[in-house]
């Protein structure tokens, strides 16, 4: 059944005005996270937490970052303006001083009368949230960050020799690692601790939680890898660098060069490849990560069931851009490829999403990965493309607050708007089981854009450079922008002024064109193919806009 647009404007009232009374926000980003679970589809990977979570959420499955690296990302999303407004894309500027004193989303909850409150790698550390998460302005309290994470890059790794090393292949016996444990398991102990605190003051609380891993290097509890014998390990569907693709949207993966193990390989620069049963290992890794993760996810979660307070509590769950596994011959992020920009994106909305069946049970109780077979399928999906910079719009519109204005055309004076919508209209009720979003239809008849994510990735040169993956603001020289719509990606590469911040539609570097229907992958790229003369055009408009 679908709501027409009459119903549509109801659904959605009915659900604001179920939110009036102020839920709390159970704010969860995971770094380098792409869709990889197993209520995305994934076989193989055992995610029974996430996937209890997404069973009662409203789940996009084309859900993209605005830039695939950690810093840019973040604050994109968290301030609800794109790259080209908060002028960072790189780790070297506070976009408070560099573009505006933008509200960022716990700001704005604080200020709305939330106790707001960081754990973990929420915006990424250092310059660019002003080596202090942004605090005061966002939080109420000075943010959490484990005391392990320091140990992250050091020579923790158990190598074949027997000596410790820096490696990207990294799994660890906990009890053998300094402190006797790992940044994320303290990232849970610390929220669960601050989720009784607020309970115990009875505050209404916006409490953001960010977890390392998958982000190299990959070091994890060593038991995750019995979930992966290695033997079920396959390689990329195309690990091999498509021959149309333009030299400039390479990314040659310099972060996991540098680590021991991979230098042991003496990999050729820039393209490999990297050896397939080392390709193995690193997906293995990867994957038993993932698990890791969502054993921290589960644990958290039912922590907010053992309080009560998973009825009175939004949970958003979400990851700041994804992470090449070998597809295209590229590891790690950097590109503007699906598999370096979709994210994974669910909201958990009490009572609206999940449907309180079984009163007195459990919303989310722990699941054992090691024992628990998961064969939850989300109630409500949708295939709509949307990007992260509408969190912002839509957290507001979920807590009942004012929504915050779309930015002018130029708003770096303006200190609340958002650059992207609400993405709330794509909610439905629970009544409405299946594809909320169904084959692209709209609640609201009137609304008739084109579903499209932006995102843009700078690079140094028009080939693979040492620093063509994190190239700082100074050495940019070309921006690669992408569009992705439900049909097809389309990049366009072009010169960049990093001095005015300004790019050059007219200085046309490479082109890509990807019709995602027939090549999922972006394996072919046809911008060469006169019969899509058109469809450059049309982009082509949409960009310089």
């Amino acid at each position: 059944m679908r709501c027409g647009r009459w119903l549509g404007l109801c659904c959605a009232a009915l659900l604001l005005g179920a939110l009036r009374g102020g839920k709390n926000v159970l704010f969860i980003v995971v770094d380098d996270l792409r869709p990889t679970l197993g209520c995305y589809g994934d076989n193989l990977v055992k995610s029974p937490n996430i996937d209890q979570l997404a069973f009662q959420s409203v789940v996009f499955q084309n859900a993209y970052a605005q830039q695939a690296v950690c810093a840019p990302s973040r604050v994109s999303f968290l301030t609800g303006r794109r790259p080209d407004t908060t002028r960072l894309y790189d780790f070297y500027s506070y976009w408070r001083v560099h573009a505006g004193n933008y509200s960022t989303i716990p700001q704005y909850f604080k200020q709305n009368g939330y106790t707001t409150m960081s754990v973990g790698k929420v915006f990424h550390p250092g310059i660019s949230s002003n080596y202090n998460d942004d605090y005061p302005y966002s939080w109420s309290i000075p943010p959490f960050h484990p005391s392990t994470e320091k140990y992250e890059n050091t020579k923790t790794c158990k190598g074949k020799d027997g000596k410790l090393h820096a490696n990207l292949v990294c799994p660890v016996d906990v009890a053998e690692v300094p402190e006797g444990t790992l940044p994320d398991i303290q990232s849970t102990e610390e929220a669960v601790r601050l989720l009784n605190v607020m309970k115990k003051k009875k505050r209404k609380f916006f409490l953001a939680v960010g977890y390392h891993k998958p982000h190299i290097p990959l070091r994890y509890p060593q038991e995750f890898l019995k979930l992966y014998p290695l033997e079920n390990i396959t390689l990329a569907p195309d690990p091999w660098v498509p021959e149309e693709l333009p030299p400039v949207a390479y990314n040659p993966w310099t972060d996991i060069r540098e680590r021991e193990d991979v230098q042991a390989l003496n990999i050729s620069f820039p393209y490999g490849p990297v050896p397939e049963d080392f390709q193995r290992l690193i997906r293995q890794s990867y994957f038993a990560a993932v698990s890791y993760l969502d054993t921290q996810v589960g644990l958290l979660l039912n922590a907010l069931d053992d309080l009560k307070l998973s009825r009175k509590t939004i949970v958003v769950f979400t990851a700041d851009h994804g992470w090449s596994l070998g597809e295209h011959g590229e590891w790690a992020k950097y590109s503007n490829f699906d598999v370096a920009t979709q994210v994974p994106l669910m909201f958990y909305v009490p009572g609206k999403t999940s449907s309180f069946a079984n009163p007195g049970g459990r919303q989310f109780p722990y699941l054992d990965p090691f024992t628990h077979v998961s064969n939850l399928i989300p109630q409500g999906r949708t295939k709509k493309i949307v990007e992260l910079v509408s969190l912002f719009p839509t957290l507001a519109e979920l807590a009942g607050l004012r929504i915050p204005p779309l930015c002018p055309e130029t708003s770096f004076d303006v200190a609340l708007c958002s650059e992207g919508k609400s993405i709330v209209r794509y909610f439905a009720p629970m009544e409405e089981k299946g594809d909320y979003g169904g084959d692209d239809s709209d609640y609201y008849q009137d609304d008739q854009e084109e579903p499209i994510a932006f995102c843009q990735y700078p690079r140094p040169a028009d080939t693979p450079q040492w620093n063509s993956d994190k190239p700082k603001l100074k050495d940019i020289k070309i921006m690669g922008y992408s569009m992705r719509t439900v049909d097809y990606r389309y990049t366009v590469w072009v010169g960049f002024n990093p001095s005015t911040f300004r790019a050059n539609f007219q200085d046309i570097h490479a082109r890509e064109l990807y019709m995602v229907g027939t090549d999922p992958g972006e394996d072919h790229n046809i911008y060469n193919n006169s019969l899509h003369s058109n469809v450059l055009k049309k982009i082509l408009a949409f960009l310089r806009r």
